[in-house]
């Protein structure tokens, strides 16, 4: 599984879901699993956990610079 998103997560989300590297979860035709209404998506994370995020708080990695991600790793470790 290829990580597509980076979940930022916010003041009100767990310590060990934030900075974390995540991909959509998807149906049997390829299409992920998203809310309009709500502005949520399912996701999963590295280690196979699946969690309904807050689709504002996710971040492209291929947008995302080699340092940026470094940074963002960084202070996942950090906050263990």
């Amino acid at each position: 599984m290829t990580a597509r998103y980076v979940y930022l997560g916010d003041r009100l989300t767990r310590p060990d879901l934030r900075n974390r590297l995540c991909s959509p979860a998807r149906l049997e035709d390829g299409r992920c699993i998203v809310s309009t209404r709500m502005a949520t998506a399912l996701v999963q994370f590295e280690d196979g956990t699946k969690s309904v995020v807050a689709r504002r708080r996710l971040r492209l990695t291929s947008k995302l610079t080699a340092d940026q991600l470094t940074v963002l790793t960084r202070t996942r470790s950090n906050n263990q």
